[in-house]
């Protein structure tokens, strides 16, 4: 059965029950000559309320609750029980006195009490959790469960989400692998069931957009070297997968992988981190492209036939082909070819006007 219709069912049953008595109680107290017409409307009413607000009193509560005990620090867990003990503890002293109070003092405060004490016992505690457990002697495992917390948050802050446009981008897969990336990628459901969709379309472009995401998803569980994580996190009031990433990135405060422009714009303008593989691989363009002219000094014979060699101020080298003629001269030359290997840059160029021979 489903949790959900299961509270429905016994939030009927029990809202039913008490209208039922409630019209009983009226219609006694009033001794309504339409008693048992009062009685079962009464009864129906409180069943449709009780099927209908039934789980916004259960399963919404203990959601929440969940998920907020879930994400609290284990220190702050037993350090918030501790204190609410303590403080009901206090406030079960004080119920006697104060229940002899006349009237409706008598009836309040020791609720107020109890509500009070708690929530003071719970507050203190959690605020000085590391003096009372070092005053207790127990500042070893108080330690030992801060550096557990911090390990924690640390891998939840450096958490971050992905964007199906990065997945189906691919070089994504290929940055995961060089370890610049730190934390965990994320991947929620919502992003994974769109890429699938985008691969069943019957639009031959998006379905092969859609196969090459997920053969690059497939690679990037593979091979990257940072943790992946497909999460079941998920904003059920909104639609759209740009709007829901941008939603939990900013409750989470998770900065988002991207390649889409729209959703690079819309999350930049609430506050959240974007990470743009299109920025990023403009950062590393080569310094410089083929065609263009630099002046340099050769200064070195190169390993093949006539070649000389030059270097540009952070080291590159610049192989020029028919340089060696120009040996510890200033020379302008043209970029033919630019290299990039895992061992760094290299450039090749001839002196300009001159063509190999």
């Amino acid at each position: 059965m489903n949790t959900r219709f299961f509270f429905r069912l016994l939030g009927m049953v029990v809202f039913g029950i008490l209208g039922w008595q409630l019209g009983s109680a009226i219609s006694q107290e009033l001794q309504a000559p339409e008693q048992r017409q009062l009685v079962v409307l009464l009864m129906l009413a409180g069943a449709a309320i009780g099927a209908t607000a039934a789980p916004y009193f259960t399963i919404v509560p203990f959601s929440y609750a969940r998920k907020w005990v879930k994400m609290l620090p284990a220190i702050d867990l037993i350090a918030s029980s501790i204190g609410l003990t303590l403080g009901l503890v206090v406030a079960g002293l004080l119920t006697f006195p104060l229940a002899q109070l006349p009237g409706l003092l008598g009836n309040i405060l020791p609720v107020t009490g109890a509500i009070v004490f708690g929530y003071l016992g719970v507050s203190i505690m959690v605020m000085r959790k590391r003096e009372v457990f070092e005053f207790l002697g127990m500042n070893r495992a108080a330690s030992s469960l801060s550096k557990e917390n911090a390990n924690t948050n640390n891998n939840f802050s450096r958490s971050i989400l992905v964007d199906t446009s990065a997945i189906i981008d691919g070089r994504i897969a290929d940055v995961s692998q060089t370890g610049f990336i730190e934390g965990t990628l994320i991947i929620p459901r919502f992003v994974l069931n769109e890429l699938q969709h985008i691969a069943d379309s019957s639009d031959p472009q998006r379905r092969n957009r859609g196969q090459r995401g997920l053969e690059m998803l497939r690679k990037l569980r593979k091979d990257s070297v940072v943790p992946i994580e497909i999460s079941e996190i998920d904003t059920p009031d909104v639609n759209e997968v740009d709007g829901k990433l941008v939603k939990i990135a900013k409750t989470n405060h998770f900065p988002v992988i991207t390649n889409d422009y729209n959703l690079n714009r819309v999350a930049e303008l609430q506050g959240v981190k974007v990470l743009n593989v299109n920025e990023l691989a403009q950062a590393v363009r080569p310094v410089v492209l083929p065609g263009e002219e630099l002046i340099v000094r050769i200064t070195q014979e190169g390993k093949e036939m006539g070649q000389g060699l030059s270097y540009l101020d952070d080291g590159t080298m610049i192989v020029v082909e028919n340089g060696r003629r120009y040996m510890n001269q200033e020379v302008t030359i043209t970029v033919t070819r630019v290299l990039q290997t895992v061992a760094g840059r290299m450039i090749f160029a001839q002196v300009r006007n001159s063509g190999y021979e």
